[in-house]
């Protein structure tokens, strides 16, 4: 796997060239946005770890670049973490972010389910286990333990929407116009109610949820296997 990291800093380039080669994955360098957006472009990473901070372009603005003609997972380096700024990310088309300071554990792991998302892209089966959840895209059936489990068609929409980006965070603005168009696109109080109505029926513990992990002030995410 070949992951281009996107980032001004030297010594940040190098912890991490150093903590992703250690995971024998092969590392690109760009300093630049530019340079990023060429380097993306020539190279074709695998996926792209991109900071936000750029001496030449905002990071949005390489990523949005990299949008416009590539679904290669992107991971975003910032040192804002409020809501706000994580949701235009995610938005734009990020496929996660990491606040720095940052584990180079944590990292890790989400590179791992952003390439095992893009990875099963190509190769999408209709139906997707998760533990004693399946879920039948095909014939828009759930079931739980081997029984059918009955949802609303505004839960089925909103469960699919979630399995077909498994493991990635989605914004609670994402789901509204997915769900329920553009134009409920501030109404964060639908997602809530109805997400809390299908942990009930699907989630072994819906105090507890293993399955729809929250974003607090986010989205929500469903766990990857």
């Amino acid at each position: 796997m070949n992951i281009l990291i996107i980032d001004d800093e030297e010594q940040m380039r190098r912890l991490l060239t150093i903590t992703l080669e250690a995971s024998s994955y092969a590392v690109f360098e760009a300093g630049t946005g530019k340079d990023g957006i060429t380097q993306a472009a020539m190279q074709r990473p695998d996926a792209i770890v991109l900071d936000m901070s750029l001496p030449d372009m905002p990071g949005v603005e390489v990523l949005r670049s990299v949008r416009s003609w590539s679904s290669v997972p992107v991971i975003v380096l910032s040192v804002r973490g409020s809501e706000a700024d994580k949701v235009m990310l995610l938005d734009a088309g990020a496929d996660d972010y990491v606040t720095k300071p940052f584990s180079p554990q944590e990292l890790l792991a989400r590179l791992r389910v952003a390439l095992r998302h893009a990875a099963t892209k190509g190769v999408e089966s209709p139906l997707v286990c998760l533990g004693t959840l399946e879920i039948d895209l095909a014939a828009h059936m759930v079931k739980k333990h081997g029984a059918v489990v009955k949802l609303t068609a505004t839960e089925y929409k909103i469960l699919s929407f979630l399995v077909r980006h498994e493991g990635r965070v989605l914004t609670y603005s994402q789901i509204l116009r997915e769900v329920w168009g553009n134009q409920y696109a501030d109404s964060t109080h639908y997602v809530h109610v109805h997400v809390a109505a299908l942990r009930r029926k699907i989630e072994d513990n819906p105090a507890e949820p293993a399955l729809i992990l929250t974003e607090s002030g986010v989205g929500y995410r469903l766990q990857g296997r």
